[in-house]
C-alpha cells in the first residue's frame, strides 16, 4: 500500500479517519489549524505533520481528506484539486450549490476525483438493503422514512438538517434514483436563534413515491432508523441494534374486503450481514479512487444532488422559534 493520503483536520471525526487510513497503510501526513493537535497525531502514528500549503505542494501526496468546517470545504477542496490532488471531503459537499458546482468543474478541469463522505452508503447493512430492494423481494417501493436523533453535541456553524440529514437523503436518493419534485420542511429553533435543532423534511417524487427524514440533536434517546416500505415487505435498518439485529425484514399481506383493509404479518426475520466497519470501507474506497482513479460511489455529482435537496428544504421550511 502506498502512503500517499493526507488528512486535514484532526478533530472529533478526523481522528477516526486518521486511525483508519493508518491501519490501511495509506496515511502519509496530517494537518490541523492547531499545531499542537497535529503534532500529537503525527507523533502517535510516526508520520509527517505538514501545513496545508506543504500538502498541496508535496508530490508524494495524491489524495487529500478534508474533515474541516463545512464553510471551508469548497475553498480548500478547490485549492487541493488545482494542485492535482484527488479530494475526499466530509459531508455536506459545500455550503451552497454555487460552490458545489465550482468544485465539480475544478475536478473535471484538473482530471481528478472528488468524493463526498456519505458514510452510510458504505455501511454493509445498507449495501445489503439496496440489493434486496433491487431484487424486488419486498415489491414495488411505496414509502421511505428515516429518523436520526441524538442527545448531546450541538453544532453552531450549521443547523441539524445540514449536519444530520445528508446521510439519509443520500440513502433515499440512491434507492429511488430520481430527484424529488417537491420538498418541504418544518424545523424548530430551541437552543439557538436561527439554527434549527429539530427538523422534518418531506420529499415527493415524480414516480409518486414519498419519503421523510426526521432529525434532532435534542432528543431524549438515540435513534438511527431507516425504514423502506414495499408492496409486500418492509426493511428496517436500525443502527442502534447489535450487528446481528441491524437489518430486519418484515413480510406482510394486504387483506381487503368491501368494508375494510387489514395488514397481516407473515414473518419477521433478521438478515445476516457480515460485520465490517463502514468507515474502513469508505477509506478503502477512497484509496482505490486515488490509486486506480475509479469513479467514487459518492462522487461530486451525488453530493450535489443531496445538496440540492438540503437547499430546497432550507428555502421551503416553516420555522418555529421558542424563546
Amino acid at each position: 500500500m502506498k502512503k500517499n493520503i493526507a488528512i486535514v483536520g484532526c478533530g472529533q471525526w478526523g481522528k477516526n479517519l486518521i486511525r483508519n487510513f493508518y491501519d490501511l497503510g495509506a496515511l502519509y501526513s496530517v494537518c490541523d489549524l492547531d499545531d499542537k493537535v497535529a503534532q500529537k497525531y503525527a507523533s502517535q502514528y510516526n508520520i509527517e505533520k505538514l501545513s496545508f500549503d506543504e500538502i498541496k505542494n508535496d508530490v508524494n501526496i495524491k489524495g487529500v481528506v478534508l474533515t474541516v468546517p463545512a464553510r471551508l470545504h469548497a475553498k480548500m477542496a478547490i485549492e487541493a484539486m488545482n494542485s492535482g490532488k484527488h479530494v475526499f471531503v466530509e459531508k455536506p459537499l459545500a455550503n451552497n450549490i454555487i460552490d458545489a458546482k465550482l468544485m465539480l468543474e475544478t475536478a473535471k478541469k484538473n482530471r481528478v476525483k472528488l468524493m463526498v463522505g456519505h458514510l452510510l452508503q458504505y455501511h454493509p447493512v445498507f449495501i445489503n438493503l439496496k440489493k434486496i430492494v433491487k431484487s424486488g423481494e419486498i415489491g414495488e417501493l411505496k414509502y421511505i422514512c428515516s429518523n436520526r436523533m441524538s442527545f448531546g453535541r450541538v453544532r453552531s456553524e450549521e443547523d441539524v438538517m445540514w449536519s444530520f440529514a445528508p446521510h439519509d437523503i443520500s440513502m433515499i436518493l440512491s434507492l429511488i434514483k430520481e430527484e424529488p419534485n417537491n420538498v418541504i420542511a418544518k424545523s424548530a429553533c430551541l437552543l439557538q436563534n436561527k439554527i434549527a435543532d429539530s427538523a422534518t423534511i418531506h420529499m415527493e417524487f415524480q414516480s409518486g413515491l414519498k419519503s421523510y427524514v426526521s432529525v434532532s440533536w435534542l432528543h431524549p434517546y438515540k435513534e438511527l432508523k431507516f425504514v423502506v416500505i414495499g408492496k409486500s415487505g418492509i426493511l428496517v435498518f436500525d443502527d442502534t441494534k447489535p450487528w446481528n439485529e441491524k437489518l430486519l425484514l418484515q413480510e406482510y399481506q394486504l387483506l381487503s374486503t368491501d368494508n375494510s383493509i387489514n395488514l397481516k404479518k407473515k414473518q419477521n426475520k433478521y438478515l445476516i450481514v457480515d460485520e465490517e466497519e463502514p468507515l474502513k470501507r469508505e477509506c478503502e474506497h477512497f484509496i482505490d479512487v486515488v490509486q486506480n482513479q475509479i469513479l467514487p460511489l459518492t462522487d461530486g455529482e451525488e453530493g450535489l444532488r443531496v445538496l440540492k435537496v438540503l437547499s430546497l428544504a432550507t428555502e421551503a421550511q416553516s420555522q418555529f422559534k421558542i424563546n
